[in-house]
This record gives C-alpha cells, sequence and structure tokens, in this order.
C-alpha cells in the first residue's frame, strides 16, 4: 500500500527536510523465518519477541530466475555503546550450498538485545565491510532496529484499518458508521468524528484520509520494540521536537520512526555500499519486505536492512474488558467479549491458540476457541459446543492463550445462561400503553442479555416485530407496534438465545380518548404547557389572541403534557392576568375543544445594570489578556447588579439561578447565603464565585434568571465563563517565515493561535490535546493572538515576551521549503510552517 506524506522522509540519498515523497511501496524479497524455543516452534509472524537461547531459521526465498547474487548477513546487537563481537555477525551465500537449500540457523547469544539481517550484492570485501560498519557504529544499528520494528508494527494496525473500512465500503456501506468506532478502539486509530456525518457513500473516502495520522500512540507496541541499550541514542534521532506530530505526544511513534531511519542511514554510506530500510509485512512463516527506494546495483551498491523482533522480556499484551460489569450471554452462538487495551493482538498474530475457559456446573472446564475481531470490537468466541452442556445461571469465564512462546491471561468475563424469569413492567410503564400510536415500555428481569427478540401477539393471533434496545443490565425499552391494534389484553413473546420456547408476558392496550386537562401559562409569556391525554392530536392554541403552536409531547403515567410556543412572540404581551381566560384548542380532524383556564401572574424578572470582574491572582500567570469585559475567569470572582422588574421590589425569599448553557452545573443565590446583597428594596447586587459554585467543569456562556417561590423567569444572558491556560515561554527563530514555539500547561483550553491582529494564519490546537508545547505563527508586531476554546469567537492578546534564537545556516533553505511546499499544497488558514532543527 502507498504511504503519503509522513513516509515522504524516508529517502536515503538527500536530507531529510527536503526529501521528496517516498512511499513503500515497491516490493522487495520475502524471507522465510523460523524460531525454535525449546521442542517448540512458531512461524516468525507468531514471535513478538527472542529471547538468549532461540534458534533462528533464516532463509530468504530468491526467485529461481534472480541473477544477482545476494549475501545473507545476520547481526545481534548488544547496545548503543558496545560493539557486538565479530562472531555475533553470521552470512549465508545465497545462491549455492547449504545457505541456497537450507537458509541460515543460528542460536541467540547470551547478551543479544537487537537483530539486524542485512541482504548485500554480492562483491569483493563484502561481509567485511558490513561488519566493520555495525561494529564501528553500533548505536545508529540499535537505533534502525528499533525504528523499524516499530514502523513494521505501527503498519500492521493501520493496514487492518484500512483494509477493513475498504471491505465495508464494498459489502456494506451502511455499516461504517458503526464499525469505524469499533475499529478505532480496537487498534487505537484516530477517526474524524465528521466523517461519520456524512452519508454512507462518502465516509469510506474520508475515514481513509491522512492516513499518517490516523495511528494513536501505543505503549504496548512500543514496549516490544524497546529493548534495553546501553548508552543514549537520543543524538542520533533527528531533531523534530518542533514539528507537531512529534511533539504532542499525540500520534505514535510511527511517524518518528520512519523519519529517523532515513537520517541514520544516510549518515553512514560508503562508496561501496548505501543501506536502505526495509519494512516487513508479517505473513505466516515470511517477512514480506517492501522498499521505499530501488535498489542500486552500481556503487554504491543497495544493502537492504530489515528488523526481526528484539532480544528481550516477553511483553504480554495488557488486554481489559471494555465494560467489566456488563454480563454477556453463553448462549448465543457468536458471542462477542468487547476487549482494548492491546491494539496488536487485532493487527497480528503474536496471540494465538486463544481460549475462552469456562465452568460447566459439574466443575469441568471447557475450552472454546477465540478469534480476534476488530471489526466487532473484541474476540468472538463459538458457543457451539455449549449445546449440550450445563451450565449454571451465572458463569465466570477467562481469555487464555499463547503471545509468542509464552502463556498469557486474559480478562475475565461473568457470562449467564438462559433460562426462564420473572419479567415485570418498570416503574411509570403501566397504564401508558394506547392504541393508536406507538408506544413504548420498559420491562425488567434479574438480566437481560440473553433476550434475543420480542414479539408483540395481538388477541387475534397476529404477531410483529417489536424492536427493543438494552438501557441497563436488568432492563430493556421495548417499542410496541400499536398503531393498527384493537384495545384490549396483549401477549408480549420474550425470545432468548438457546431457549426452545419463549416467555410470554401480557400486557393491557387501553382506548383513550382526548382529554384536556389544564393548561399552564402566565401573563407576558411565549410559552405555555398543555395537560391532558390524546395531545399528539392537538395541531393548535388560541388564547387571548395569542396562537400556539404545538412542541414536544411527554407521555407520562399522569397523562400527556405539550409544550407549546408562541407563533409571534411580540404578540404575548397581550396575555393579562385573570383568573377566568377562555383557551380553544384545535385538533387534527377539525373539531375545535375549549378550556378554562387562569392565566398567572407575571414571572419574576429582573434587568441586568452592571458587573465587574475581580481577577484572582493566580489568574496573572496565564499571560492571557482578555479582550471582552463579557468574559469571566475560571477562577475569578464575579458581581453584578439586578433591578427588580416583577415584582417591582425584591421579595425576601427571591432567588437568583445562574447555569451553564445546558444547565448541567447551576448554583442558586439568596439573601440567606449571602449570595445576594440589597443595595434597596429595588437594586440587588450578587456575588457567584464560579468554581466553588458551579464546580471545575463548568465553561462557556453562563444565564441568570429570578426565581419566587418555585416559579422562575425567562433565562437572560450573564458571562462567558472561561478557562485559561498557563503560557510560560516564547521562542522564536530569527527568520520570520519559520514557526515560533509556545509552551507552558493545560494548552487543550486554547483553541488557535495567532501571529497577526486579523488572526490569519493562525494555528489551530487539536481537541483533546495533552501536551506542553505548540508550534505557533511568528507574531508580526511581538503580540500573539490568542483564542480560547471555551469562547473562540473572541480574540484575546498573550503578555509574553519571546525569546529570539540565534539565526541558522539552514533557516533559509527550510523557510524555502516551507514556502515552496505551501504554494503547491495550498496551505489551509491553520498551516503553520516548523522550526529549524535545534533546541532554544
Amino acid at each position: 500500500m502507498a504511504f503519503t506524506s509522513v513516509c515522504a522522509a524516508l529517502i536515503t540519498a538527500a536530507p531529510v527536510a527536503l526529501a521528496a515523497p517516498a512511499p513503500f511501496d515497491l516490493a522487495g524479497p520475502e524471507l522465510q523465518v523460523q524460531v525454535t524455543r525449546g521442542s517448540v516452534s512458531l512461524p516468525i509472524s507468531e514471535v513478538p519477541g527472542l529471547a538468549t537461547g532461540d534458534r533462528v531459521v533464516l532463509k530468504a526465498d530468491l526467485p529461481a530466475s534472480q541473477s544477482e547474487r545476494y549475501l545473507l548477513v545476520l547481526a545481534f546487537l548488544r547496545g548503543s555503546t558496545n560493539p557486538p563481537p565479530p562472531e555475533w555477525l553470521f552470512r549465508c551465500e545465497t545462491w549455492t550450498g547449504a545457505c541456497a537449500r537450507d537458509g541460515l540457523s543460528v542460536t541467540v547469544p547470551d547478551g543479544a538485545q537487537q537483530v539486524l539481517v542485512f541482504l548485500a550484492p554480492k562483491s569483493g570485501g563484502d561481509f567485511k565491510t558490513i561488519v566493520s560498519a555495525v561494529r564501528g557504529r553500533p548505536g545508529a544499528f540499535v537505533r534502525a532496529s528499533q525504528d523499524l520494528n516499530q514502523a513494521t508494527l505501527d503498519r500492521t494496525r493501520l493496514e487492518e484499518y484500512l483494509s477493513s473500512i475498504r471491505n465495508l465500503n464494498a459489502a456494506d456501506p451502511a455499516r461504517l458508521k458503526e464499525t469505524s468506532l469499533l475499529l478505532a478502539r480496537s487498534l487505537a486509530i484516530r477517526v474524524n468524528d465528521k466523517c461519520l456525518d456524512k452519508i454512507p457513500e462518502l465516509q469510506a473516502a474520508c475515514l481513509t484520509d491522512g492516513q499518517e495520522a490516523l495511528i494513536l500512540n501505543d505503549g504496548h507496541s512500543t514496549s516490544i520494540v524497546e529493548a534495553l541499550t546501553s548508552g543514549a541514542v537520543s543524538d542520533l534521532a533527528m531533531e523534530a521536537s518542533f514539528t507537531p506530530q512529534l511533539s504532542y505526544g499525540y500520534y505514535s511513534p510511527y511517524i518518528a520512526s520512519v523519519l529517523d531511519i532515513a537520517r541514520i542511514f544516510s549518515s553512514f554510506g560508503t562508496a561501496q555500499y548505501q543501506y536502505i530500510p526495509a519494512l516487513a509485512a508479517l505473513r505466516a512463516d515470511r517477512l514480506a519486505l517492501t522498499l521505499n527506494t530501488p535498489p542500486s546495483f552500481h556503487n554504491p551498491k543497495s544493502v537492504l536492512v530489515a528488523a526481526l523482533p528484539a532480544v528481550q522480556k516477553p511483553q504480554l499484551p495488557p488486554l481489559h474488558a471494555v465494560d467489566p460489569a456488563a454480563t454477556y450471554c453463553a448462549r448465543k452462538t457468536s458471542l462477542v467479549l468487547p476487549v482494548e487495551g492491546a491494539p496488536l493482538v487485532f493487527s497480528s498474530r503474536y496471540a494465538h491458540d486463544v481460549m475462552l475457559s469456562i465452568a460447566g456446573s459439574d466443575g469441568q472446564r471447557i475450552e472454546l476457541p477465540a478469534q480476534a475481531d476488530a471489526e466487532q470490537g473484541g474476540f468472538v468466541v463459538d458457543t457451539a459446543r455449549l449445546a449440550k452442556t450445563q451450565l449454571g445461571d451465572t458463569i465466570h469465564a477467562a481469555l487464555r492463550g499463547f503471545w509468542g512462546f509464552d502463556r498469557f491471561e486474559g480478562p475475565g468475563f461473568q457470562l449467564s445462561n438462559s433460562h426462564a424469569q420473572s419479567w415485570s413492567l418498570a416503574d411509570g410503564s403501566a397504564g401508558t400503553l394506547v392504541v393508536g400510536r406507538e408506544s413504548s415500555v420498559h420491562l425488567r428481569a434479574a438480566s437481560v442479555s440473553c433476550v434475543d427478540s420480542f414479539m408483540l401477539r395481538d388477541p387475534s393471533g397476529k404477531e410483529l416485530k417489536a424492536e427493543w434496545k438494552q438501557v441497563r443490565p436488568d432492563e430493556v425499552e421495548v417499542q410496541l407496534p400499536l398503531q393498527n391494534a384493537a384495545p384490549g389484553e396483549l401477549t408480549l413473546l420474550v425470545g432468548q438465545y438457546g431457549a426452545s420456547t419463549p416467555q410470554k408476558f401480557q400486557l393491557q392496550a387501553f382506548a383513550e380518548a382526548g382529554r384536556l386537562d389544564s393548561l399552564s401559562v402566565h401573563a407576558g409569556d411565549s410559552t405555555a404547557v398543555l395537560h391532558g391525554s390524546r395531545l399528539d392530536q392537538v395541531t393548535a392554541l388560541s388564547l387571548q389572541g395569542v396562537q400556539f403552536a404545538p412542541g414536544e409531547l411527554t407521555t407520562t403515567t399522569a397523562g400527556d403534557e405539550l409544550a407549546l410556543a408562541a407563533v409571534e412572540s411580540d404578540h404575548t404581551s397581550a396575555l393579562r392576568q385573570t383568573d377566568a381566560a377562555l383557551a380553544k384548542v384545535s385538533l387534527k380532524d377539525g373539531r375545535i375543544l375549549e378550556l378554562k383556564t387562569v392565566i398567572g401572574a407575571p414571572r419574576p424578572a429582573a434587568k441586568l445594570i452592571g458587573k465587574s470582574v475581580l481577577p484572582a491572582a493566580a489568574s496573572a500567570s496565564s499571560k492571557i489578556r482578555l479582550a471582552s469585559e463579557d468574559e469571566l475567569p475560571q477562577d475569578a470572582r464575579l458581581r453584578f447588579s439586578l433591578r427588580a422588574q416583577s415584582p417591582a421590589i425584591f421579595a425576601r425569599d427571591a432567588q437568583i439561578e445562574v447555569a451553564t448553557a445546558d444547565e448541567s452545573s447551576t448554583a442558586v443565590l439568596t439573601l440567606a447565603n449571602g449570595g445576594i446583597t440589597l443595595e434597596d428594596a429595588k437594586v440587588a447586587v450578587a456575588t457567584l464565585d464560579p468554581a466553588k459554585a458551579l464546580g471545575g467543569s463548568a465553561f462557556g456562556p453562563l444565564k441568570f434568571r429570578m426565581s419566587i417561590k418555585g416559579t422562575s423567569g425567562d433565562w437572560q444572558p450573564l458571562v462567558t465563563l472561561v478557562r485559561l491556560p498557563v503560557l510560560e515561554q516564547l521562542t522564536c527563530p530569527a527568520t520570520p517565515d519559520l514557526a515560533c514555539k509556545l509552551t507552558g500547561a493545560n494548552l487543550f483550553l486554547v483553541d488557535s493561535v495567532a501571529g497577526e491582529p486579523d488572526f490569519d494564519h493562525a494555528a489551530a490546537v487539536p481537541s483533546g490535546f495533552p501536551g506542553y508545547a505548540i508550534p505557533v505563527p511568528h507574531p508580526s508586531d511581538g503580540t500573539l493572538y490568542v483564542k480560547l476554546r471555551d469562547n473562540p469567537a473572541v480574540i484575546n492578546t498573550a503578555e509574553l515576551d519571546a525569546q529570539v534564537l540565534p539565526p541558522t545556516p539552514q533557516d533559509p533553505a527550510r523557510a524555502a521549503a516551507r514556502n515552496a511546499t505551501a504554494d503547491r499544497d495550498s496551505p489551509s488558514p491553520s498551516a503553520v510552517p516548523l522550526l529549524p532543527n535545534h533546541s532554544p
């Protein structure tokens, strides 16, 4: 497959910063590899790591027509500062003798940590040249081994994801939305949520766009390739700490790996040999190599370099259940046990011979084969063998298998068995079934994990399928198709996996005539609530000349509640307080019903006079100057004054409610709790400490309203609550075309940063960004302009003195290369150039 811009850096003959696109799309040779430990032999695709004493059999699978002779060299390494002894490098002439017939068989020596495979064109002194290079610069080859392994492991996840997306798009595009989320969880792949809002035919192309940015960091695969080294190798890596992909800690080390490989290999080429990387695809007992550079058979000749798994202690997969408290049905023909935490379990064959171990009621253990399936988000277990097995009502099961040569214990699961249960209606569901429309009921049982289907049977014996969903481990919601049903007794048939006959549950459906009970409305209101039954038949309501249209209908055990909204809100002033008003209600069948009602007194209301913000001392460390007086830092204190309007004076029991836009966080200010102080009977001053009153996760627009004796007024805007990041240091290169580095804490609270007041060429901060440094545009006037995530509509300023780095000879070339790339790719406003390769 073709890798795009991230693989562009993998070119060995030119500086990395200026490399042209070079995807790994060239098919190389295959290596047949078998590993034996004790009496057990495994193909290389099932071996995540080697151990001292392992027997490795390696054979180059070259075509019979191969004209160029290749020397196969296997090299063991033992750290970046400890050259391997000469006897740790083995040669094999692939064109003749035992090597051509049986390959190379070696034993992993004690102390080895990494293993590299070289395929070199036959020439004079070839083996000595490779031995000299490896022993002369062991650290470079240690890093190359680690990075090649890391890139290979990460690519398995990406290929599994892309293959699944393409297959789903061809077979059933409608499943992409659901399945892509399971794939992302299983393989630690980033999914663009906006893709799922598109029509199914366009989702696949969107989900696979920007492939290099799809792979998220996976600590398990990183630990597999990081064998211990005896010295630092950080100086060998390409200094790319200013590139967003590498400094955020957001994407996989794969991006860093492919950049590092090119840097390392280009540093020790000779007139005779140049070294080119070969990524390996794991296929049974073979490593299929792919190249990003065409091999050369003229000096300098190309030596292919591939990596075998590191030599280290086994890194067992940290699998865990997605929901440890969930219960699953043991009688499902194809049981899916959701797991996460180890993407390589889904993208490789390192985990093999996995079984689900179940204890029968007789105490005997039953082992069922389990297969990892990324599309279903877990291990799929075939439970056919349980058909004739006696099981208890509740069963504990656990996944067990092998990780390479080592046995591992996976997570445990609670299973349930199909059995007759006592079903009951949940509170609030009785008496709500009305014929003529679809109705829903909530049913409860000890466990609903084995429910397979619901069928509704009417008195005539006709059966209709009822849609359902599980809402709790012991509760389901069932949608009953009662549009054409007759009043009377109905039978609900509950089907369970493994049960031959369904359970019956009796329900009663009622014929309900429309009924108008009451209307809740206040003088001057633009909304009202109608109470009664069969209010789905209401089309309009008229009261004192004000027309109301129906809104959301809610059905409870007490009846229906229909929300109404004034068609023209400007006319609501015509509603006057009275004890005797007549509302006219229009129904779908053309009838008009009359309802006597009471129009209550106007709702409490107060007008905002002014407000002021007392900032906290900690806010100064943020170094952000807020541009709008309507922005309130979370750790500040807000004082605002109100003038009473309805009633004209503040009652002693009046309350001021302050809430976030979605009302998930609220605070009540009263005279009693000190939140309100009266200046006089008509003016009150309220004080709000948002961090204490609303909690640390409250943000965004705040609103307020007045309440008296349970009656509340309309919400009014107050301020916008913002959480401030801490900006610590701004470091800029001397060249204005290159970006600066902004460090600080809680940078995920920043939406975007620009270097100009018109906010052109802004740099956006990724959602959920956990890092401590971001690239930002070079400030044109010495000031950075910042939009906060809690209020991106306002442009604020940052009070930072930039630390200017001394110019480097590479700055002009980097700036020119960046500008050329930007012109070619039509950069978006969020495009930001990268800093040069030096630290402040």
